[in-house]
Parts: C-alpha cells; sequence; structure tokens
C-alpha cells in the first residue's frame, strides 16, 4: 500500500463525501457512516474505527469534511477523554462496546473523580470498590461532575486496595449510571447556575468487563485522562466554526448542542470576557480614566498571550505530540486573564458591577462575571496544582515534600469524610 499525501487524502475524502454525504440523513446514521469508513477519526488506529494517519494528514481530511459542511464524530468534552483513556488502555471487547456509541452520540458520559475530601489531591480518593467473583460494588461520593444527571456511563476513580500507598491502591472503571445504587443531585452555584451535580455511590455494581487496565494500576490510566482534559476549551471552540444549513441532520445537531452545551452556557462569564471590555469603556465614557485603562491594558496584554500559548499547544499537538506540561501554563494563564478581567469589568463599571438582573450593568452579564471568574481557579484543577505541576515538569523543581506517598492508604491521616 503506496503512504498516503496530503494530495491522495483530498482525493480519497472528496470521493467517499461524493457518495455518502447528505444532510437529510439523521445524525446517528452519518455519523456511522463515518465510523466505519475510519474518516470520523482519521488519526484513530485503522483496527479501531480510524485511518491511522498521521495529525496532518488527519487535520487534511478534517478540512475536507468541513468544506462541504459534513457534521464530524461525537468527540465534544468528556466524550474526548473518555476515548483517549479507552484506545490507550481498554479492552479490545470495550472499545469495540463503548467507543461506536460514544461517537455517534448515543451514548453520554461523566467524569467521577473529585470527592468532597479529595479535589486536589485526586490520589487520596476514598470511594471504594470491593471486588467479589462477578465483578465490584462500588460506594462512596463524587462531587463537581457535570452532566451525570443524563450520562449512560461515568468514568470511575475508586480505591481498591487500603494496604498500600495511596497511588498504587486505585484503579479505573466505567461505572454504568442508570442503576439502583446511583443518585445524582445538583448543586446550585452562586451564579444562579446548577451546571455540577453530587453523585452518591451506594452499592452500585461493576462487571468483570468495567475495570480499564490493570487492577490497582487506576492512577496510570488517569493521568490519561487528565493529560487529555486541558484541550476540552479547544473542541468547545471548535462548535462554533461549522455553517449549519438547511436539512434533518442539521436540526438534529441543533437539539444535541443545545443539550450538550447546557451545562456550559456560563463558561464565557467565568473566563472574564475579554471581548467586552474595550467596547464597554467607550461607550460608558470610562476609557478616559487613566486606572481603567491601565486594568484593561493589563487584561488584553496577558489575554493575547494565553492565546498564543494555546496557539503553541495546539500546533504540538498538530505535530503528533503528546499532552504536555503546557496545559498547565495554559491552564494557570486562563485564570490569570479571568482575574484581570473581573478587575477591569469592575473598574468600568464601578459599585454597580455588584447588581444583579435587568438593573445591573449589561442586564447583569458584569455581575455574573464576578461571580463566576473564580471558578476558572478551581474547575480542572487549582492554580496551586498547576503551579506545582509546572514548577516540577518545567522548571526542574524539587517536589513538593509529603509524609503520605510511601505509607499504606489506612495510615494516613484524612477528614472525617473519608470513607475507611
Amino acid at each position: 500500500m503506496s503512504t498516503p499525501t496530503e494530495a491522495s487524502v483530498r482525493e480519497e475524502v472528496r470521493a467517499w463525501l461524493a457518495q455518502n454525504w447528505s444532510p437529510e440523513l439523521g445524525l446517528a446514521q452519518w455519523r456511522r457512516r463515518l465510523i466505519e469508513s475510519g474518516w470520523g477519526c482519521p488519526s484513530w488506529p485503522a483496527e479501531w474505527f480510524g485511518r491511522g494517519l498521521p495529525p496532518a494528514l488527519a487535520a487534511v481530511a478534517e478540512e475536507e469534511m468541513r468544506g462541504v459542511g459534513a457534521i464530524s464524530v461525537a468527540q465534544f468534552g468528556v466524550r474526548l477523554l473518555v476515548a483517549a483513556t479507552l484506545l490507550e488502555h481498554g479492552t479490545d471487547d470495550q472499545k469495540r462496546r463503548l467507543l461506536p456509541r460514544l461517537l455517534t452520540g448515543e451514548d453520554t458520559w461523566c467524569q467521577l473523580f473529585s470527592e468532597p475530601g479529595s479535589g486536589s489531591d485526586l490520589a487520596g480518593v476514598t470511594t471504594r470498590a470491593t471486588e467479589d467473583a462477578e465483578g465490584w460494588t462500588v460506594t462512596g461520593q463524587k462531587v463537581w461532575t457535570t452532566s451525570a444527571q443524563h450520562a449512560h456511563y461515568g468514568i470511575l476513580l475508586a480505591r481498591t486496595d487500603w494496604d498500600v500507598p495511596k497511588h498504587r491502591g486505585l484503579s479505573f472503571f466505567v461505572l454504568p449510571m442508570h442503576q439502583a445504587g446511583v443518585e445524582v443531585r445538583p448543586l446550585r452555584q452562586m451564579n444562579g447556575y446548577a451546571s455540577f451535580n453530587e453523585v452518591f455511590i451506594s452499592g452500585a455494581r461493576i462487571g468483570r468487563e468495567g475495570l480499564v487496565g490493570k487492577l490497582g494500576e487506576g492512577w496510570k490510566v488517569a493521568l490519561t485522562t487528565l493529560a487529555h482534559e486541558r484541550r476540552m476549551a479547544d473542541s468547545m471552540r471548535n462548535w462554533g466554526r461549522l455553517q449549519l444549513g438547511e436539512g434533518r441532520i442539521y436540526a438534529e445537531l441543533k437539539t444535541e448542542y443545545a443539550a450538550v452545551m447546557e451545562p456550559y452556557k456560563w463558561y464565557a462569564q467565568r473566563a472574564g470576557r475579554a471581548d467586552l471590555l474595550l467596547e464597554r469603556a467607550q461607550r460608558t465614557g470610562r476609557i478616559e480614566d487613566a486606572v481603567v485603562r491601565q486594568d484593561m491594558a493589563r487584561a488584553l496584554m496577558i489575554e493575547r498571550a494565553s492565546e498564543w500559548t494555546a496557539a503553541r499547544a495546539r500546533a504540538a499537538r498538530a505535530n503528533g505530540q503528546p499532552p504536555g506540561a503546557e496545559g498547565s501554563l495554559g491552564k494557570l494563564a486562563a485564570s490569570n486573564v479571568a482575574r484581570a478581567c473581573a478587575r477591569a469589568h469592575a473598574s468600568i463599571s464601578g459599585a454597580e458591577s455588584m447588581l444583579a438582573g435587568e438593573d445591573g450593568p449589561e442586564q447583569g452579564l458584569i455581575a455574573e462575571i464576578l461571580v463566576s471568574v473564580p471558578a476558572c481557579s478551581i474547575a480542572g484543577g487549582t492554580d496551586e496544582i498547576q503551579r506545582n505541576i509546572i514548577a516540577e515538569r518545567v522548571l526542574g523543581l524539587p517536589r513538593e515534600p509529603g509524609g503520605d506517598a510511601d505509607i499504606p492508604f489506612r495510615d494516613v491521616r484524612r477528614n472525617s469524610s473519608g470513607t475507611r
């Protein structure tokens, strides 16, 4: 077989699209065609619904798809993390069963990692998975779980061995969410939204087929998930690039998009809304205030620098490099941008920025920004965790001292909410 080139990939994709693409197809029907052909995930291995193309040529295939307005497979959000994790660590059976319906969008997923007492210290989770002849019984609590109320499956990090150090006693599972013993409760945020959930797990069951990777090596599997988590912001940005046309498939995509984006509709406010600063300052006349101009300049400068960092990360992925510490650099930069934007918005609006609802500036949008921005420094790994990663993996500084890495987990001191 000849080595694929840009020209040959373009020619093959165009010919396939001419035979298969129609906006009158159903969304799931079209995505099944993509999966069977391998053009839905062209960089994936050929044996697992892909074409085995290098990232640069996969981008060429995706460009041709966008050129005719063709819809992609469903890889948004947590699906992206699940797919990357299963491709690297899943069994053949798991890939065969789970990936197709993930890519068609027929199955939705959530991430069951953080706990009330184990957020930043993820290796300290206390949700317990007890093994028996048929599989595992799970008991514990998870928190900050987006879209858990809709999910068919959750990727779960649970403790299977309390007699070894904390990183070595974890296992990684696929948990069926629609079963007795799994209760989902929404968490109301101070900005009025309820994007996240608490998940209470009491005697839920996981069969033998639900273990991902080896027993006791869940931390290794979870690191793959976490390494790809920083890419979720880029996948969210890509949603707006396709110009939707007329036809059944676009109507179904709009419905899917509305459901998928519902938990994230306040995320633009969480990022600080740098795009509003200059126009608002000009319209309100505050552009004449030297202090306001300084706050705006600071926010817009670091926002542009953050964009360049994100562009470098995207270029590295396009060249086939695995996710690295640049994700932590970008995450920390995003927190700095959000705080600087919040300060600038407050400078422009003054005390009125505290008014929510129709009476507030921009019909309450500025107040929503101010109460949403703190989430940027918490979600997806706190600023403190990102600084540790940068210090150790980028600057080569010594690891943060800790006294619990080499002792049995059952002997580690923790708060009273930990399950024993």
